[in-house]
C-alpha cells in the first residue's frame, strides 16, 4: 500500500514547464537569467521527489507539499544558493586568532580603504610617476621593507611556499642544500620542505639528528656540490627535552667562509617582538637579517597581520638573482595584495600604532582585564534576550595563536559557556555555523563556547540573534 502511495504521490509532482509558465516566475526572468531559474526549478523538484521516496509512511504527507505556493519559497531559496557567494563572513568564535580554516589574519581598516580605492580606480601598479615610464609593481613595497629589517633588497610572491620554492630553484637548481633533520617541517596542506624542495630542483642533504644537530654536522656535509645551508624555523612544532640546533649567526659564518649563502626560513615572521606583550619569545626578522643571512622568507599574512604573500630578504646579490627567474612571472603579487601590504608595513614604522590596529597583533596583546570587558558585555546582550532553556556563563578558558605559529603558547581568555538543558549541544553549534553569518564556535564539556578574544566589537548582536535563531528552530 506504501508503495502504490507512493507512485501517486510522484505523479502528483507538477511539470518543469507547468512551473515556469507561473507569473511569479516569469517576473523572476527579469531578476535572473533563465539557465538559474530552471536549475532551481529542477532542484526543488528533486527536493520534493526525495521527500516522498524517504518517507517512511507516505499517508502522513500532506498533500499541500505539490502547490506551487509551497514549493515558490523552495524554488526562490534554490536560485539564492546558486548566486551567493559560497566564501562568505563568518564570526570566529573559537578563540585560534589565525585561524588558517577561517582566512588567517584579518586585515585593518586603512589597509582595506587602499585595496577599495586601488580595485576602483586605475593605479601606478607598474608605472613611475616622477620618470614617466615604466616602473616595477615591486617598488611599492621593496623600499619600507628594507627600512624596516635592515636588508639590502626585497621581493614578494604571492605565498611563503612559492617565496621558499622560488629560492631554492634561483641558488640550488642541480645541487645540494643542507638542511637539519630536525627542520624538516611539513605545515597545513601537506606542505613539507623536503618535496617542495624535490619540487625546486634542488638536492636535500640532511645533517645531524632529530632532535640534536651541530656545526660539525653542517661543516662535515659541506662540498663541491653544496649550493646553500638552509635554516627552517619550527614555528609549528617544539623539540624539548635533550636537544641541540646551532645558531643562524654561527651557520652565516661557516657559509660564509665556504663562499656558500645561508637562508632562513621563518614561517610565519615578527617583525616585532612580541615577548615584551607576554607571548613567547619568537625570532624577528630584523636579528635574522642582523645575524648575516643572505636570505630570509616568511609569510606577509599569520603574524604579520597583513595579506596573504611571501616575502623574501637579503643581500642584493641574490635577491636580484630571483628577480630574474621565469618562476617569478608565475609566483607574483597582484595589486590588491600590494595595496594590502603596503598599508601594513607602514603601519610597523610605530610600533604602538601596528600593535593597536593591526587586529591580528591586536587580538594577541589583549589585557586580561580588556577580555574580562569585553565577555561581560556579550554575556548582558545575550542574558537580555534570550529565554529560559539555555543557561548562559562566564569562565577562565585558553586561546591560540594558530596559523602555524607558538605551538605551545596558550593566551589566557574569557568564554562565554552556553548549555542547553535537553543537552543537545552539538545541535546548537550546528545551527549556529547555519546562521547568518555563521558563528563558528567549539564544544567542550557539554557546552558551546564562544571566546571573546577573536570576536569582533561588532559582532556582539549578530551573535546574539544567531543564538535566538537557533532556539526558536528548536534543538
Amino acid at each position: 500500500m506504501s508503495q502504490q502511495l507512493r507512485q501517486k504521490y510522484l505523479r502528483y509532482i507538477p511539470n518543469v514547464d507547468h512551473i515556469l509558465s507561473k507569473p511569479e516566475m516569469v517576473q523572476l526572468g527579469n531578476r535572473y537569467p533563465k539557465g538559474i531559474i530552471l536549475e532551481a526549478v529542477r532542484r526543488g523538484l528533486e527536493q520534493l521527489r526525495q521527500t516522498i521516496m524517504t518517507a517512511q509512511n507516505p499517508g502522513e504527507l500532506d498533500e499541500s507539499i505539490f502547490s506551487f505556493e509551497h514549493l515558490l519559497p523552495q524554488f526562490m531559496e534554490e536560485i539564492e544558493n546558486q548566486v551567493k557567494p559560497t566564501l562568505r563572513r563568518v564570526i570566529n568564535a573559537t578563540g585560534v586568532v589565525i585561524h588558517t580554516n577561517l582566512g588567517r589574519s584579518l586585515l585593518f581598516e586603512g589597509a582595506i580603504e587602499h585595496i577599495a580605492q586601488v580595485s576602483r580606480h586605475y593605479s601606478n601598479l607598474e608605472f613611475d610617476l616622477n620618470e614617466g615610464k615604466r616602473g616595477s609593481r615591486y617598488a611599492h613595497v621593496e623600499e619600507i621593507l628594507c627600512r624596516l629589517t635592515g636588508a639590502e633588497a626585497a621581493l614578494v610572491v604571492n605565498n611563503n611556499a612559492a617565496a621558499v620554492l622560488l629560492v631554492l630553484n634561483t641558488i640550488s637548481e642541480g645541487r645540494e642544500v643542507i638542511v637539519s633533520r630536525g627542520q624538516l617541517v611539513e605545515i597545513g596542506g601537506a606542505f613539507r620542505i623536503p618535496d617542495v624542495m624535490n619540487r625546486s630542483g634542488a638536492i636535500l642533504r640532511e645533517v645531524g639528528t632529530t632532535n640534536r644537530t651541530h656545526l660539525k654536522d653542517y661543516e662535515g656535509a659541506i662540498g663541491e656540490q653544496t649550493a646553500l645551508i638552509l635554516k627552517v624555523h619550527t614555528s609549528n612544532f617544539r623539540i624539548i627535552g635533550f636537544t641541540a640546533e646551532v645558531e643562524l649567526k654561527e651557520l652565516a659564518e661557516l657559509a660564509h667562509s665556504h663562499n656558500l649563502p645561508v637562508m632562513e626560513d621563518l614561517g610565519s615572521g615578527c617583525l616585532i617582538d612580541l615577548s615584551k606583550y607576554g607571548l613567547d619569545r619568537e625570532p624577528t626578522v630584523q636579528e635574522a637579517i642582523k645575524e648575516d643571512a643572505d636570505i630570509v622568507t616568511f609569510s606577509g599574512d599569520k603574524l604579520m597581520g597583513g595579506p596573504q604573500a611571501g616575502i623574501i630578504l637579503g643581500k642584493a646579490e641574490y635577491i636580484q638573482r630571483i628577480k630574474v627567474n621565469p618562476l617569478n612571472r608565475a609566483m607574483r603579487i597582484d595589486k590588491l595584495t600590494l595595496a594590502g601590504l603596503e598599508s601594513t608595513l607602514l603601519l610597523y614604522l610605530d610600533e604602538t600604532s601596528a600593535v593597536r590596529e593591526i587586529p591580528t597583533l591586536r587580538m594577541l596583546t589583549y589585557s586580561h582585564d580588556e577580555l574580562r570587558k569585553r565577555a561581560q558585555k556579550l554575556y548582558r546582550k545575550i542574558r537580555a534576550r534570550i529565554p529560559s532553556g539555555l543557561r548562559i556563563g562566564v569562565r577562565d578558558d585558553v586561546s591560540q595563536v594558530g596559523g602555524g605559529a607558538y605551538p605551545i603558547q596558550s593566551l589566557p581568555t574569557k568564554v562565554i559557556t552556553l548549555k542547553i538543558d535537553n543537552g543537545a549541544v552539538h545541535q546548537l553549534e550546528k545551527r549556529l555555523r547555519e546562521a547568518k553569518p555563521p558563528i563558528i564556535a567549539r564544544v567542550s564539556k557539554e557546552e558551546v563556547l564562544l571566546d571573546v578574544r577573536t570576536i569582533g566589537d561588532d559582532e556582539g548582536d549578530l551573535i546574539v540573534d544567531g543564538i535566538e535563531k537557533s532556539l526558536r528552530q528548536g534543538l
